[in-house]
């Protein structure tokens, strides 16, 4: 219960981009935008995966899921930013501020899992390539896709102790979406499980699937030095080339966000290094697919001259 002097919150008032008031119609239209090309760009791989037979291979199919979590997550967040951007800023329930921050959990770490099972594949073509047709059959891509789905939704119910903070007196987000830190800065509720649970979660969802990778190329580095071969080189580049662009990408901004101290930081940087991975990765992915990969060039190329 809040005390005497304290009122139960109900409302939070996202505050969004405070101090840019003037150029919000200039933001909106930017932002808008970039949803659109997230939302066009993606969809494009997911329809070109699913309906050519020559890209049914399991990196493509992994890349088509990979879309999927891009739309879901960017889609959890952007349309209430645009509508945070036309208002200046917006009043949200509490509970409709948890909803949103209960999807965001849902969809967090899906995209770690998947890009973690790409390098896999990316090591098996390389480095076992006889082997990789039996190894990466239909049913396997399946299990390891479904099971990245059912880890993020097993994650998610971390959410279940966010629905039990209580928040009373201050009630202003200066974010343009619920954040989760600056909840737990909001809560007058103990935290200590709920803190506990997110750094176990961070680790097995976030610090496990990048281990994971770097074994992974380590292990593609380890054998191409061993066979000393420049056409090795220029293969492992042309196979890897893509995949390795996102992962540096996705987890350099995500060091950028968690590993320097937040405390460093202003929350206007906080807000920028958010763009990154919610709107900046997840529209660049298809352009780095679409351009580096001949497969993905040419089907494109034979849809086009249908038209």
């Amino acid at each position: 219960m809040c005390d005497g002097n304290q009122t139960e919150v109900t409302e939070f008032l996202i505050l969004g981009f405070k101090g840019l008031y003037q150029y919000k119609v200039l933001l909106f239209i930017l932002f808008l935008f970039s949803y659109l090309v997230i939302l066009k760009g993606n969809l494009l791989i997911i329809v070109l995966v699913s309906t050519n037979d020559n890209l049914n291979i399991p990196m493509f199919i992994f890349l088509k899921h990979l879309a999927v979590a891009d739309i879901l997550y960017t889609t959890t967040i952007m349309p209430m930013m645009l509508n945070i951007i036309l208002l200046d800023m917006k009043e949200v329930s509490v509970r409709s501020c948890i909803c949103q921050l209960n999807m965001v959990f849902l969809f967090g770490f899906i995209q770690s899992f998947l890009i973690a099972i790409m390098s896999y594949d990316r090591y098996l073509a390389i480095c076992s390539p006889m082997h990789y047709n039996a190894i990466m059959q239909p049913h396997v891509c399946f299990k390891m896709v479904f099971g990245s789905w059912f880890l993020n939704f097993v994650f998610s119910f971390e959410i279940i102790f966010v629905w039990q903070l209580e928040f009373c007196g201050q009630n202003s987000i200066d974010h343009f979406f619920c954040d989760f830190g600056l909840l737990l800065e909001l809560t007058t509720s103990d935290t200590y499980l709920l803190t506990l649970a997110d750094f176990v979660i961070t680790i097995i969802g976030g610090v496990t699937p990048f281990a994971l990778i770097l074994i992974s190329y380590l292990s593609i580095l380890f054998i191409i030095m061993t066979h000393h071969s420049t056409s090795g080189w220029a293969k492992a580049f042309s196979t890897c080339g893509s995949h390795l662009t996102t992962v540096c990408i996705y987890y350099g901004t995500l060091f950028m966000i968690y590993m320097a101290p937040s405390k460093d930081r202003s929350l206007s940087i906080n807000k920028f290094l958010s763009l990154l991975y919610i709107v900046v990765t997840p529209m660049i992915n298809p352009i780095i697919y679409s351009l580096r990969n001949k497969e993905i060039r040419r089907t494109l190329q034979q849809m086009f001259r249908k038209f």
